[in-house]
């Protein structure tokens, strides 16, 4: 983190200082999962600690996570991405629908407080609020063809963001995004790795909301059992958590919900 700076003219100087750090980090790197980190550990100069970037494309009247290319990073609790995908937010969520309209960056209080915004939306934010995510700014990142994506980034206390901050956190966003981008174009479409019957069986009902213990019943086998095999497609999907591998798993239509 930044150190408190005597004057607002240090304190500006500081954090032009460590935007230009993590722009020559960026340089020569092509790992998207490099590149995450280094972006974070640039956010937490802004007091957030955690991220959450989502790459979209259009299909028909709903988004839906794109397949080329990293679709979903981010650093999220886990018990708040359990509970995210377990009550359907990802159908509702103001952020995405509101990132869809919007060019600029904007305060997750704008979207709360926002007269068109409803009960059920606002419960999103409320719930994520009882899980530490206590004050956002997300980022739209509009491309060709419809093409969408949008990274957030959030604290864990409900001190607003200043207009500097966002503009920092928006062009590293950005860089971030045309980084990615970037590999896509290069690398061409991921090859999905190969996961056994089982490790698919419980992945599969890991993305319908399912916990070990429900697995384990539906499936006839031990709640221990079920732990091994979602180790192990974290392991193959690189993934960080339970609820990010359902979803590279979906992603990479590996299982359909």
């Amino acid at each position: 983190m930044v150190p408190a700076a005597h004057s607002p003219e240090a304190a500006r100087e500081a954090l032009a200082v460590e935007f230009g750090r993590f722009l020559d980090q960026t340089v020569g790197i092509s790992q998207s999962e490099r590149l995450f980190e280094l972006l974070s550990a640039f956010a937490v100069n802004f007091d957030c600690p955690w991220m959450a970037y989502g790459s979209f494309v259009p299909a028909q009247r709903e988004l839906k996570l794109a397949r080329r290319g990293p679709a979903a990073m981010l650093n999220y609790p886990d018990e708040w991405q359990e509970r995210y995908f377990e009550m359907g937010y990802d159908e509702i969520d103001p952020i995405i629908k509101t990132g869809r309209k919007r060019a600029d960056a904007f305060r997750w209080s704008e979207v709360y407080n926002d007269g068109s915004t409803t009960e059920g939306e606002r419960r999103v934010f409320d719930e994520a609020a009882t899980f530490g995510l206590r004050a956002g700014v997300s980022v739209p990142l509009h491309g060709p063809e419809g093409s969408f994506a949008i990274m957030s980034f959030a604290r864990p206390w409900g001190r607003e963001f200043q207009n500097r901050t966002i503009t920092y956190l928006q062009l590293a966003a950005l860089h971030f995004h045309l980084r990615i981008k970037k590999f896509g174009k290069s690398a061409g479409i991921e090859d999905a790795p190969s996961l056994s019957l089982r490790e698919k069986e419980c992945i599969l009902w890991t993305a319908r909301g399912k916990s070990s213990w429900e697995i384990g019943k539906i499936l006839e086998i031990s709640e221990n059992t079920v732990n091994f095999h979602i180790k192990n497609v974290k392991k193959k999907l690189n993934a960080t958590s339970r609820t990010l591998a359902a979803i590279k798993a979906v992603n990479f239509g590996i299982v359909q919900i």
